[in-house]
């Protein structure tokens, strides 16, 4: 290890290689696996926010409904557990995203996200879920020079849409917020973003479906899925479940329908969090509103305060593992650590001497638009959702609702969306996958360093609608 890493090093020393979210004590204990054949009008495979938020509403729509939900580990144990906690309005990745892909209805998707955010403050205050939900925003903030001309033509972008509460800030105003000798400016989105405590939110979801009648059984794992008469039926270790319908919320796992399947790719993401910050600790970086704050680079970092005062920051490094392989292995990755404690440090001079406390990873599922995509399979028997790129804590509840529509076989205002009714580009087979993903986190990390240019390979993707993020 180079002398200069030493320091960096020495923060971690204490870092325990679990997930922060995931050692709260509210965490309740599994509920038993299914041993024996059961029967029900509405099967939901996957206990993370996608499958959680399926069964809820679907007892919400129809309390009638007999719902069923597996979940093949814990609910909430995968990706619902290990993000950030940032639940965004926007169910397109950014609004930048939404305007190269879908500028003619980016109104009604806007419109939709900020629907479904306020939807999901009120599912969390009507079933008392406590997750620490705080709608503080987040500042997307400028770290280079090109990154403030970029934040401009969004802010002006959202202005021509008539989207209100984004705030342009200069230099002293983003520092004024946040201090860090790093940040140039920011684009501050008041309202659109929500700060919570992950694990929490999706513990409290399965309460509420619990509440409403949903039957849960965790270590559950679906292993194949088949016609079954009118209906279907999925095999589980140790039994069989026949549905009329089945929502598969699996997202970054492998999907039951195979053709789904080349259209995700995992890619695995890191975090940290520090000590609680005492007193004079906060003072010295402001941040007295709390709101979350991602940074304007391709390869970027996001970071927050938790309710204890802690810093989490997490990203930069995007890992895609040969062939898509998932292994608990690559949910530590003590080289991506020491990296983000360097840059911690860089953004936070002022904090020198703190220690991290937990350190961690885990698969985000992506795909080529980095926003969810949405079908059906087995005659409309089977609805399926996946895709999100990191940004499902709120959208996986707006493809929830895409889910239950398409079950119930009549057009919706979701299902009519260009968004809904479209798909992804699929990703190649090995070893071009591997080559072309390589390719394009080089020429992004390329682009970085040379004030946003992107080179030819970045412009031939552009073109063709492909791209690779988390």
């Amino acid at each position: 290890m180079a002398p200069a890493a030493m320091p960096f090093a020495a923060s971690l020393a204490d870092a325990q290689p679990v997930p922060f979210w995931l050692e709260d004590p509210g965490r309740s204990g599994a509920l038993p696996a299914l041993t024996a054949t059961e029967h029900c009008d509405l099967l939901v495979v996957g206990g993370g926010y996608s499958g959680l938020w399926t069964a809820l509403l679907a007892k919400e729509r129809d309390p009638a409904r007999d719902v069923v939900l597996i979940e093949g580990r814990e609910v909430g144990w995968a990706a619902s557990g290990r993000n950030g906690g940032f639940c965004a309005a926007s169910l397109t990745h950014g609004l930048g995203n939404g305007l190269a892909r879908w500028p003619g209805e980016l109104a009604v998707l806007e419109d939709l996200g900020a629907r479904n955010l306020d939807a999901i403050e009120d599912t969390v205050a009507r079933h008392g879920i406590d997750c620490d939900f705080e709608r503080t925003g987040e500042i997307d903030v400028a770290t280079e020079p090109h990154h403030l001309g970029e934040l401009r033509e969004l802010h002006d972008a959202a202005t021509r849409l008539g989207l209100g509460g984004m705030e342009l800030l200069d230099r002293d105003e983003v520092r004024a917020e946040v201090d860090s000798p790093t940040f140039l400016g920011g684009l501050w989105d008041r309202h659109g973003v929500a700060m919570l405590h992950p694990a929490k939110l999706a513990w409290g979801l399965k309460r509420a479906c619990l509440d409403l009648g949903v039957r849960i059984h965790e270590n559950t794992p679906g292993l194949e899925l088949v016609r079954s008469g009118p209906g279907m039926a999925v095999r589980t270790p140790y039994g069989r479940i026949f549905a009329r319908r089945v929502a598969l919320g699996t997202n970054v796992f492998p999907s039951l329908v195979r053709r789904v399947r080349p259209y995700t790719v995992p890619v695995y993401d890191y975090a940290l969090t520090t000590e609680p910050l005492d007193a004079a600790r906060l003072a010295s970086i402001g941040w007295r509103r709390r709101q979350g704050l991602g940074d304007s680079a391709n390869q970027f970092h996001y970071f927050r305060i938790t309710a204890d005062n802690r810093i989490l920051w997490g990203g930069y490094d995007a890992v895609y593992p040969y062939g898509g392989r998932l292994s608990a292995e690559m949910d530590h990755r003590p080289e991506t650590y020491l990296k983000l404690a360097e840059h911690f440090f860089h953004c936070f001079p002022q904090l020198e001497g703190v220690r991290f406390s937990h350190a961690w990873g885990g698969a985000i599922d992506t795909c080529s638009r980095f926003s969810a995509f949405f079908g059906t399979a087995h005659g409309g028997r089977v609805a399926y959702a996946a895709g999100y790129t990191g940004l499902g804590v709120g959208a996986t509840r707006f493809g929830a609702d895409v889910m239950l529509d398409l079950l119930g076989g009549r057009p919706t205002e979701r299902t009519r969306l260009e968004m809904v009714r479209s798909r992804p580009l699929p990703f190649p087979p090995e070893p071009v996958a591997w080559a072309g993903i390589g390719l394009t986190k080089w020429s992004l990390a390329r682009a970085d360093a040379n004030g946003g240019r992107r080179n030819l390979w970045l412009k031939a993707m552009d073109r063709l609608g492909l791209g690779f993020d988390s």
